[in-house]
């Protein structure tokens, strides 16, 4: 795995990315997931967390980060071959230390419902340890 690709897909999720309510300054840690539905890329959404144990719900423009999924992906499928269904990026900002979860086939792996919210939140929290 390249860890330039990588470096540079993370750089782009948070260069890009948005909320209604967030802390900019103070967020510790995010989890993003990347949906590929059809095995096109259009979205990537996820969460920021901060110490204080407050959960911000974020989104990254899809366009802008567009060109740094599109070089991850290149740098782990061959042409022609199938894309994922799901990209899962979790990152310490303190640490920097970061993990690419890659899902091929179930396209409810990170699926948040009504039911699963507060366990879904938590369960995305990157844990490094």
């Amino acid at each position: 795995m390249s860890e330039n690709v990588t470096a540079e897909l993370i750089r782009a999720l948070v260069d890009h990315m948005g909320g209604p309510v967030v802390d900019w300054d103070g967020w510790e840690s995010l989890a993003m997931i990347l949906e590929f539905p059809g095995g096109e890329f259009n979205e990537a959404h996820g969460f920021l967390y901060s110490p204080d144990g407050t959960i911000s719900a974020v989104a990254s423009d899809s366009g802008a980060v567009r060109p740094a999924v599109d070089a991850y992906t290149d740098s782990h499928y061959q042409p022609g071959e199938a894309r994922p269904v799901q990209v899962l990026v979790q990152f310490d900002r303190g640490s920097g230390k970061y993990t690419v979860s890659i899902e091929d086939a179930d396209e409810t792996r990170w699926k948040m419902t009504p039911r699963n919210r507060n366990e879904f939140r938590d369960g995305l929290r990157p844990r490094f340890d």
